[in-house]
C-alpha cells in the first residue's frame, strides 16, 4: 500500500511472482509437483516440524522479532506481496479477489530485557510479557548485543547450603534475581561482550522430540504454533483458487498488550480475522479432566471467549461447523483468563469478526512447553477449510444486524 515500507526481498520481480503462483496454481489443477517451497500435501508433517523447530529456536522478545520475522519472509517472499507496517509488523498478501481475510500469528515471546549491568559484572534484567518466578531460576538465558551475537548467561540461585529455612519456602522476585554470563566487571560485560543496557534476553532451550510419538517440547511454542500455521496454511491457500483475498500476518508485541495487532489492522484493513495461537493447555494435574477444555491430543482448539474478546458468533460457530463437516478433531474453550490479538483485530475500525484456532500446550510462558503436533496441524486443516468459505456473502452475513 501506498505510504508504507516495503520488506525487503530476495529480488524477485513481479514477474517471477506471477509464475510462481501460476505454477501452483497448475500443481494443483493438474497433479504436476508443486514447485520448491509450496508444501506438498505428504510434505506438511516434515516441513512443520522443521518450521517449528527453526522457529521456536529463534530469539524474538517482544520489540525484537527481527528473527521470525526474517523466517516468515524467506518462507513466503515467493507466494505473495510482502510489506511491513511501522511497528515491524508483516504481512504477504496472496493472489485473489473478495473479502479481505487475515490470518495471523504474533512474532514475539515472552522474554526479558537489560535493566542494569552491576560493577562486578552481573545483568539486572527486567520482563517483557508474564512470567512466573518459581520458573526462571537456574534457567539458561541468551542475550543478543547490538551486533547479533548471542551471550550465554544462567539465572543465577543460591545453592541451599547458603539459604535459610525460611527463604528456601519464598519465592524470589524478578528484580531481586539477576543473570551470570561469566563476567568479572560491568567494563568487561560492555566492552569486551558488547552487552548494552536494553538488549534483549531469551530462554535457551533445544527444540525436542519427546518419547512419545508427535510429542514435541521447547520454548516460545506460544506462538511459533500461530507463526508456522500462517506460514504453512498460506502456502497451502497459494496454491489454490479462492473467493476473497488472503492476507498473512506476523504481529509484534502481544505479549505486552496485544499492540503490534492494533497497528496490523489499520495497515492491513481486513474483513475478518483468523488468529493462530498457542493457548495453555489445561490436562495437566491439579486440573478437572471433566472441565478439560485445551487436552494436547484434542485437536486444534476454537476459542469463543476470553477476557480481551468475544468472538464474533456467526464466524465462530463457521468455524466448529467447518470442523466437523471436514472431520477435523476440535475442541471448543471458554477462557476465564488470558487475551489474544482477537482483542485488538475485533475493536479495530468498524469492527471486524474474528476467531482464535490455537494449538493447547503445556507450561507456555516458561523455558519448557510441550504440545502434540496432530493438534498443529489440526490448526492449519481448520484454518485453510475455513478461509476458503470466507467468500463475499458469508463474509457479509458474520456482521448483518438490520
Amino acid at each position: 500500500m501506498a505510504g508504507h515500507s516495503q520488506v525487503p526481498s530476495s529480488g524477485l520481480s513481479w514477474n517471477g511472482h506471477e509464475r510462481k503462483v501460476t505454477a501452483c496454481l497448475r500443481a494443483r489443477t493438474f497433479g504436476i509437483a508443486p514447485p520448491p517451497g509450496v508444501d506438498s500435501v505428504t510434505g506438511v508433517k516434515e516441513k512443520a516440524i522443521s518450521l517449528l523447530q527453526e522457529l521456536t529456536e529463534a530469539h524474538s522478545v517482544p520489540g525484537h522479532e527481527d528473527e521470525v520475522r526474517a523466517i516468515f519472509v524467506d518462507e513466503l517472499e515467493e507466494c505473495g506481496t510482502l510489506s511491513a507496517d511501522r511497528s515491524g509488523c508483516v504481512f504477504c498478501e496472496l493472489e485473489g479477489e473478495g473479502p479481505r481475510v487475515i490470518i495471523a500469528g504474533h512474532m514475539d515471546e515472552v522474554g526479558f530485557l537489560v535493566q542494569n549491568i552491576t560493577p562486578d559484572g552481573f545483568i539486572q534484567f527486567l520482563a517483557v510479557g508474564g512470567w512466573w518466578e518459581h520458573s526462571l531460576l537456574s534457567q539458561r538465558v541468551e542475550i543478543r548485543t547490538r551486533s547479533g551475537e548471542k551471550i550465554t548467561g544462567v539465572v543465577a540461585s543460591k545453592p541451599p547450603h547458603f539459604l535459610p529455612e525460611a527463604q528456601r519456602r519464598q519465592v524470589m522476585t524478578i528484580d531481586q534475581m539477576f543473570i551470570d554470563v561469566g563476567a568479572t566487571s560491568r567494563l568487561e560485560v560492555e566492552q569486551e561482550f558488547g552487552i548494552s543496557l536494553g538488549d534483549p534476553i531469551a530462554p535457551l532451550s533445544p527444540f525436542t522430540p519427546m518419547q512419545r510419538e508427535d510429542w514435541y517440547m521447547a520454548k516460545a511454542f506460544d506462538n511459533r504454533v500461530g507463526m508456522a500455521g500462517t506460514i504453512q496454511a498460506g502456502k497451502q491457500l497459494a496454491g489454490t483458487l479462492h473467493s476473497n483475498k488472503i492476507i498473512l500476518a506476523g504481529t509484534v508485541q502481544e505479549e505486552v498488550g496485544l499492540r503490534g495487532a492494533k497497528t496490523a489492522a489499520n495497515f492491513a484493513k481486513p474483513d475478518v480475522a483468523i488468529i493462530l495461537e498457542g493457548p495453555p493447555a489445561d490436562d495437566t494435574p491439579g486440573f478437572s479432566r471433566a472441565e478439560s477444555q485445551g487436552r494436547l491430543g484434542g485437536g486444534v482448539q476454537i476459542r469463543l471467549f476470553d477476557p480481551s474478546a468475544i468472538m464474533n458468533p456467526r464466524l465462530a460457530d463457521l468455524a466448529i461447523r467447518t470442523a466437523k463437516e471436514e472431520g477435523i478433531p476440535h475442541q471448543v474453550t471458554v477462557r476465564r483468563s488470558g487475551g489474544t490479538d482477537a482483542g485488538s483485530f475485533h475493536l479495530a475500525g468498524e469492527g471486524i469478526p474474528s476467531v482464535v484456532l490455537g494449538v493447547p500446550a503445556r507450561y507456555i510462558h516458561s523455558h519448557n512447553s510441550i504440545i502434540d503436533l496432530n493438534d498443529y496441524l489440526h490448526m492449519v486443516s481448520l484454518a485453510v477449510a475455513l478461509a476458503r468459505r470466507l467468500d463475499d456473502s458469508t463474509v457479509k452475513g458474520l456482521t448483518r444486524f438490520l
